[in-house]
């Protein structure tokens, strides 16, 4: 019985050390734990080296002003009232056209993924649309809906709803068919099925291309906003354009570029917090 007991431990402990081995030799293949504020330490980096370079008389303040200067001038700008009312203007259109852009983009992905019929109708138009570049729509959307604001919404729209539909579409036609037998198998109503197969395997592509359609907003307003516009970020960048006031335009492109790093960051919190079941290397 002694002799019994003591293989048994010895098993066990082999057993044990099986899958520590196991668990040491995953985590050194892993990314390893998350860093604290990981997305904030690029763009630290980068403003510390244009402050050195400044510092150190490596850059043409003319052209590429110094960090502390574009933030004296962030500053009288805000103080004017000029600053706010470009950000709210600017804030504005991006949320109208992308709230547009994910009705549309989502509606259509879930009509042309679960029935061939969509498919037949929906899906070659939106790639037709995709083969066109989207800016070069202006013109066209300008004699249709005029020089005011529909027309910018209009375009911004269009660019968040195409990469949303793209992704979205492809994660609904990547759904394992086996799925589908196991619903029909359970018998499950449509709606049962969409809740929960159709839903739970479309997120993971629906929040990449969410993603890519926050990012595309921000694109596109730069642009949309230097077109018969009298507020707005871009408006302040092309007016800074004819007067050569560069420290203007780099604040313009730094409030683009925190806006376009919150909302990404707002939409991967949300996919971690929806998405918490899997396990993936992010997590």
């Amino acid at each position: 019985m002694s002799a019994v007991s003591t293989t048994t431990v010895s098993a066990d402990a082999v057993a044990v050390e099986d899958t520590v081995h196991r668990v040491r030799r995953r985590r050194r293949l892993s990314p390893g734990r998350r860093l604290p504020a990981a997305r904030l330490i690029g763009p630290a980096l980068f403003i510390g080296l244009w402050a050195i370079a400044s510092a150190a008389g490596q850059l043409d303040p003319g052209a590429i002003p110094a960090p502390w200067t574009v933030a004296r001038t962030a500053g009288r700008l805000w103080t004017d009232g000029t600053l706010p009312t470009d950000v709210l203007t600017s804030l504005e259109r991006a949320a109208y056209g992308f709230a547009i852009g994910l009705t549309a983009g989502v509606l259509l992905a879930l009509a042309s993924g679960l029935s061939r019929v969509g498919e037949a109708l929906i899906d070659g138009t939106v790639q037709l649309n995709r083969a066109i570049p989207t800016l070069g729509l202006i013109p066209l959307f300008i004699l249709w809906l005029g020089i005011g604001e529909t027309f910018k919404v209009a375009i911004i729209a269009i660019v968040v709803y195409i990469p949303i539909y793209l992704n979205t579409h492809a994660a609904l036609s990547g759904i394992d068919s086996r799925y589908v037998e196991l619903a029909e198998v359970q018998g499950l109503s449509r709606i049962q099925f969409v809740r929960q197969i159709v839903i739970p395997g479309a997120l993971p592509g629906f929040f990449v291309g969410l993603r890519l359609g926050v990012t595309g907003s921000w694109l596109g307003l730069v642009v949309l906003e230097q077109i018969n516009a009298t507020s707005g970020l871009g408006y302040m960048m092309f007016q800074a354009t004819n007067y050569g006031q560069s420290d203007v335009i780099l604040v313009g492109l730094l409030i683009y570029g925190v806006f376009g790093l919150i909302s990404d960051s707002a939409v991967r919190l949300i996919e971690r917090r929806v998405l918490s079941w899997r396990r993936t290397l992010s997590n």
